[in-house]
């Protein structure tokens, strides 16, 4: 009998499966004596593995050039490919590599290293936690708010 998996399904057991090895190498990074010192680390994993998934467009546990070029996009800068191969070089260590592997994600946003993307994340999270405090409809004027 020929069993079908309806994409859904399929697509969901592939990001949990993606997620259970992302989480693995989270607990490896926990229990690494060289971020012992790291503050929050548990909930800036928890984070990085959420903004990892997130454009990890082929779903192979890698961010390819076409996943960076979207995430840097989605961020309101677009780069040309010449720049994204140069960010790409940068976090993998100046390897030609292709893709960002979590481990080359995490190596850049917890060293010592300060890769152009790494800025940029880190940058898009502090504006984030400063638009989340206005939230709703904006507050009724008075006449003594006036200038």
């Amino acid at each position: 009998m020929d069993k079908t998996v309806q994409g859904g399904k399929a697509y969901g057991l592939l990001k949990s499966q993606q997620e259970e090895k992302l989480n693995s190498i989270n607990e490896a990074f926990l229990s690494d004596p060289q971020y012992a010192e790291e503050e929050d680390l548990a909930s800036k994993l928890e984070m990085f593995k959420k903004k990892y998934m997130e454009f990890d467009l082929n779903d192979k546990g890698e961010i390819d050039i076409m996943g960076l070029k979207r995430m840097l996009e989605k961020l309101g800068l677009a780069k040309t490919h010449l720049e994204l191969k140069k960010m790409m070089s940068e976090v993998v260590g100046g390897t030609s590599k292709e893709t960002i592997s979590y481990n080359d994600f995490l190596n850049m946003m917890l060293g010592k290293r300060n890769a152009i993307l790494k800025l940029i994340l880190m940058f898009e999270g502090m504006g984030k936690e400063q638009d989340e405090k206005s939230t709703g409809p904006p507050g009724r004027k008075t006449f003594s708010d006036l200038p």
